[in-house]
């Protein structure tokens, strides 16, 4: 038997029927929602007790398009403000523990203080409203409160977490001309010790515009005075930007991704507390790294008043039962991670879930890729009494479109609803809408949470390309959905060529850039294939001379991520392009996945239309 729990959904609505409104079920609400955009958005600022220092003239007014619209004019907030409002003596604000060190607490006094010490820090190296700072760290603590201390003074933070290879790293943090890097010049990961003092010299020699820099390692400890602190948070614009996070489509750079400091407070308080039912004084944990979204989001879970907890390492060392030791010590109450993670849990389930007794845990929270029900029935046998919530959305609003609602049942498979405010629907190829077939996912109605803009692009053009090539006057996300006639959504995957790897999206590009430097490689190809039985990487190799896979591996991991080494290389004969020179990969992706050519692609439309053919022969074998 599920848990009860009273949602906050249900206080949600019974705050907008006290305003005399009336909705008869969820959809009704959710329909209201995305019509009465400025009137919703309204109602999450006051049911928060969300604090202007400015306040705004109106809160929507429609643009042309989705980056013109104007979202609470002439207001001022501060994201850490609301952070630091919740701060008390009763309960920590961070529990963390990582594979060196024991387990800690982190009081709201001592993240304040540490908050304020990096503070001081930026001030001393002439960091202002509006620099950039970048961090290449690890997930803890002090990383929190380099955030913090970044927010508080109206500068912008971009960070990356420390597997990544230098030349990964230079893409995403050179573009923003940061003026302060933080950085941790060493970590433990599965056991051993990695240093990365290399690539930090590499960083600091070609990042021209540092001021100044800061080791987050010599910066650990925290101070447990009991005399209250006090910090002093600069209240900004609300489409200031708050940070810069980093996704790459199918060329170029890693795209920067720029989200407005209002929108981000008033999605995630939506998102955690509704939709996820996120309350005060609990514990909420998502495993991530500094670069991806959920570490932003998962820190939100701060302007609840909740405890944030951290792991910081392996989830699979010494054993696969290390994170569920920390939840069960960390008191956890919201347990997430990624839906792979998922799928080696019930394949082999560490002792710790054998008869466990999570008496504290309310939710199982998945995202990153689909949640098979296979998965998702294994799950609730081992946790019959909490509720299993996947989200899908993305780094490009630093949230979710469609995700929980702790008042609805549960489907096996599908994501339970379209989250307030989300104008979600599903199209087909000619904008025509569909309902329990699959097609692209789209959003017909802006979002606060959307990009302001990406940095470094003053005319909006990689903006409209990422978004709105393919529907004019909406936004299409790039995956492949299908919206279920339980109102539900089953989401299969990208239709574009960003892959998914372990749930954090990577640019086929990044690994284009490096093996295509190789003087054996001729040209490549990168497929993500996945599904409920597969979780492939594929490199095709096109090269007229003998090349060493393993080694080509171990270039990827160094100069990229283990997230971006293939499973599997082969070499062809040709890697398929269109006539106006474009490689195919998406229509690829789908053949090696069963689909007939003609149904995904004419050749016709190629310039060397016989290269399917491998492919078309491949799909056989694999």
């Amino acid at each position: 038997m599920k848990l009860k729990v009273q949602s906050v959904l249900s206080q949600f609505i019974a705050y907008l029927e006290s305003k005399d409104l009336s909705f008869k079920d969820y959809q009704s609400l959710h329909h209201w929602s995305i019509n009465e955009i400025g009137s919703f958005w309204e109602s999450i600022a006051t049911f928060f007790e969300i604090s202007f220092s400015k306040n705004y003239t109106f809160s929507f007014k429609q643009g042309t398009d989705f980056n013109n619209v104007k979202w609470f004019s002439g207001a001022k907030i501060s994201y850490a403000h609301h952070i630091f409002r919740q701060s008390n003596v009763h309960f920590p604000a961070i529990k963390y523990q990582e594979e060196s060190s024991d387990y800690q607490e982190i009081s709201w006094n001592a993240l304040t203080q540490k908050t304020l010490e990096f503070q001081k820090i930026l001030i001393q190296n002439n960091i202002h409203f509006g620099d950039r700072v970048v961090a290449y760290c690890s997930n803890t603590p002090e990383a929190v409160a380099a955030f913090l201390a970044v927010n508080s003074l109206g500068a912008i933070w971009s960070s990356c977490s420390p597997e990544f290879g230098f030349e990964a790293v230079l893409d995403r943090f050179d573009t923003l001309r940061p003026t302060f890097l933080f950085y941790n010049s060493s970590y433990y990961y599965a056991g051993k010790p990695i240093d990365v003092n290399s690539i930090i010299k590499k960083l600091k020699d070609n990042l021209i515009s540092l001021n100044g820099c800061l080791d987050l390692n010599n910066h650990q400890n925290f101070h447990y005075e009991t005399k209250a602190v006090n910090i002093e948070c600069k209240a900004v614009p609300f489409d200031h930007p708050i940070w810069i996070l980093s996704t790459s489509g199918t060329t170029g750079k890693p795209k920067a991704i720029t989200h407005r400091t209002g929108g981000i407070i008033l999605e995630h308080f939506k998102a955690l507390a509704i939709h996820q039912n996120v309350k005060e004084k609990e514990n909420y944990f998502w495993y991530s790294t500094t670069g991806w979204m959920m570490w932003n989001f998962a820190l939100s879970s701060l302007l609840l008043g909740s405890t944030l907890c951290i792991y910081n390492g392996s989830p699979d060392y010494p054993d696969n039962g290390t994170l569920w030791r920390f939840a069960e010590r960390a008191c956890i109450n919201h347990f997430g991670h990624g839906a792979v993670y998922y799928e080696g849990v019930v394949e082999k389930p560490p002792k710790e879930l054998i008869n466990p007794d999570f008496n504290n845990l309310i939710t199982i929270g998945s995202t990153g890729s689909p949640l098979y029900p296979k998965t998702h029935n294994e799950l609730d046998k081992i946790f019959p009494k909490q509720k299993i919530i996947s989200v899908s959305g993305g780094t490009d609003v630093c949230s979710a479109f469609i995700g929980g609602n702790p008042d609805l049942a549960v489907i096996p498979g599908e994501i339970q609803c379209k989250m307030l405010g989300a104008a979600v629907e599903v199209w087909d190829d000619r904008g025509k809408k569909l309902l329990n077939k699959m097609g692209e996912l789209v959003i017909t109605q802006p979002l606060p949470s959307m990009p302001v803009y990406f940095w470094d692009d003053p005319d909006f053009k990689k903006y409209r390309e990422s978004y709105f090539s393919k529907y004019e006057t909406v936004w299409n996300h790039g995956d492949w959905a299908t919206e279920t006639f339980n109102t539900g959504f089953v989401i299969h995957g990208r239709s574009d060529a960003t892959l998914n790897r372990f749930g954090v999206r990577i640019g086929s590009s990044e690994i284009y850039k490096v093996v295509n430097q190789l003087s054996e490689v001729d040209d490549s190809l990168v497929i993500h294939l996945k599904d409920e039985n597969t979780d492939r990487l594929i490199l095709f190799l096109q090269s007229k001379t003998f090349i060493e896979f393993d080694t080509i591996k171990i270039i990827i991991k160094k100069k990229c991520s283990p997230r971006h080494v293939p499973d599997d290389i082969f070499n062809i004969p040709q890697v398929p392009y269109t006539i106006s020179g474009k490689k195919i990969e998406a229509p690829i992706k789908r053949i090696l996945m069963g689909a007939e050519v003609d149904q995904v692609i004419s050749r016709d439309s190629l310039r060397n239309p016989s290269s399917i053919d491998y492919f078309k022969k491949l799909n056989a074998l694999l």
